[in-house]
């Protein structure tokens, strides 16, 4: 399994890793800032928590709250009160918990 510092390395390339998961791999194209790649992605996988709760981040990020409340509520998760970077690299240390604890 990639580590989070070899994630954040990978978004210097231009495709992703090919060992990441379909959620790993939604939050690759996010940090590449291709959303709608993020989203076809997601909406493959539509009723993994994991990915409901990328879809609702996706949908808070083009300003459609009432959308993204939904995949929230899909997700059993709450629209934090962050920004919506810091909500996206949140979820990339969620998604590599054996190195979430590291430094950003």
């Amino acid at each position: 399994m990639l580590s989070l510092t070899e994630f954040r390395s990978s978004l210097q390339t231009q495709t992703p890793p090919s060992n990441l998961s379909l959620s790993q791999t939604a939050l690759w194209w996010i940090g590449k800032k291709n959303w709608a790649e993020a989203h076809r992605l997601v909406q493959s996988a539509e009723g993994t928590r994991e990915c409901d709760r990328i879809h609702a981040l996706l949908h808070r990020q083009e300003g459609d709250l009432a959308n993204a409340r939904y995949w929230y509520a899909r997700a059993d998760a709450r629209m934090p009160d962050q920004t919506i970077i810091q909500e996206w690299e949140d979820l990339v240390r969620r998604a590599f918990p054996q190195t979430g604890t590291q430094p950003s």
